[in-house]
């Protein structure tokens, strides 16, 4: 007697990745790409599980709704692309919403499928101005932080007519923040931090784009926060952009031309026994679960995979082993802290909550809903009210919470919420809460 196969409702089992078919020339195929968005959406809108994450979903359940035959085979295909440019790859569906990943047998992975879409209209149409300038972040960093410049770019992005120009001609928001510029930078500020060579505790640190350019300070109070623990940090001593904004573009030709210059000096590194790290979560993600997947055969990037950490993940490794020095000088209150989405996906728990909890008299107060920021659709003058509505939560839980800190991890997401936000006037990193509670 033959038994029909069953489907089953969701899953119980841990979710699997598959790696990334991307240099497959299916891949780019048009008519195979909208085969499995018909598939996928048609899932989506039947379960409708994710209506309350980014703005891709509500996107689609519109466009459905609207149709004809309020089913997604009436939804025009060339309006899938709407849904795919929602999408800024935060991975919370397929982290924490979505019961059909795999290994269910439906196989969905919405951030992929859309990273697929992303990668094939970069492939056939290429991109705007706007968006290859904004993603170029090395490019602009370095130009940005030339002494002489460097005060001219800060001084017109505080200038409201600059914005309103900036706007008008590149589509960047008039009201979104833009970082600012620093010279010297993170690297530059740190050449001469070496390892004593007298502990088998040692870090590289990966100072990312962002913490170059932007925010320095940060990889200063790293070191501080580090050799105060009898842990050996020293730079990276050579990178390039991680990868982050061209992936997000779908340009992954580009990735791949980043991961080629990275990789090869990292993973000398992870031979030297050294631990590699960065302060920014997204940068993280990226060799520990982006690159893997795109490179699944690559033993240099397993390699790197395997020695990259999140600051605050090595610090509880310490505090775990027992040599975590707790001769904190200075309590903190009520910590207001936003979990970012690209720290949240990397399954190692809330460690910074944690780290931050072992400093007397003071209490957590943890926020775990998207920021809306991602790294550049808060920016863009098409997304930036998008993204302002899906912080504004946040916001308004720090604005009742009224602790006297407000951190998140991911310094772009922290000062996106304090923007937004009416009671925050300074946006903070844990790491350099922790440098305040050390009084160093």
């Amino acid at each position: 007697m033959s038994q029909e196969k069953t489907t089953r409702e969701g899953s119980l089992e841990a979710p699997t990745r598959h790696a990334l078919d991307w240099q497959s020339p299916d891949f780019y195929n048009e008519e195979s790409l909208n085969k499995e968005l018909e598939r996928v959406f048609d899932i989506c809108h039947g379960c409708r599980r994710c209506v309350n994450l980014c703005q891709s979903f509500p996107t689609l359940f519109d466009l459905v709704d609207e149709s004809d035959t309020m089913e997604v085979d009436g939804v025009d295909k060339a309006d899938y692309k709407k849904v795919v440019d929602q999408c800024y790859l935060c991975d919370l569906c397929y982290m924490t919403k979505c019961p059909y990943v795999p290994p269910h047998e439906w196989n969905v992975d919405f951030p992929h499928l859309m990273l697929r879409a992303k990668a094939a209209h970069f492939k056939n149409h290429g991109a705007s101005f706007r968006d290859k300038v904004l993603t170029s972040t090395d490019a602009v960093g370095k130009m940005s932080t030339i002494p002489v410049i460097n005060t001219v770019v800060n001084t017109m992005n505080e200038n409201a007519g600059f914005r309103k120009i900036l706007q008008s001609q590149l589509g960047v928001h008039e009201d979104a923040v833009v970082p600012k510029y620093y010279s010297p930078t993170m690297r530059q500020r740190l050449k001469n931090t070496k390892a004593s060579g007298q502990t088998d505790a040692k870090v590289a640190l990966f100072s990312t784009c962002y913490g170059n350019y932007n925010s320095p300070h940060l990889g200063e109070d790293l070191v501080k926060v580090f050799q105060h623990n009898n842990i050996d940090v020293e730079l990276v001593p050579s990178e390039c952009c991680c990868g982050m904004p061209k992936l997000e573009l779908g340009d992954l030709e580009t990735v791949k031309q980043h991961k080629e210059y990275n990789i090869p000096i990292m993973a000398r590194l992870a031979d030297q026994g050294y631990k590699i790290t960065a302060l920014v979560p997204s940068c993280v993600l990226m060799f520990k679960q982006e690159l893997p997947l795109m490179f699944p055969d690559d033993p240099e990037v397993k390699k790197v995979q395997e020695a990259f950490v999140d600051p605050f993940e090595y610090l509880f490794m310490q505090y775990r082993a027992g040599v975590l020095k707790l001769d904190f000088k200075e309590s903190l209150g009520d910590i207001s802290y936003h979990v970012a989405c690209h720290l949240r996906v990397q399954n190692i728990g809330l460690k910074a909550r944690d780290i931050l909890s072992l400093i007397p008299d003071t209490n957590i107060h943890p926020q775990e809903r998207c920021s809306g920021h991602d790294g550049t659709y808060a920016v863009k003058v098409e997304s930036h009210e998008k993204a302002v509505k899906i912080g504004r939560p946040v916001a308004r839980k720090v604005d009742q919470l009224k602790s006297p800190h407000f951190a998140s991890d991911c310094p772009m997401a922290a000062n996106h919420i304090a923007h937004i936000s009416e009671s925050v006037s300074e946006a903070r990193h844990p790491i350099s809460l922790l440098r305040q509670a050390y009084g160093l």
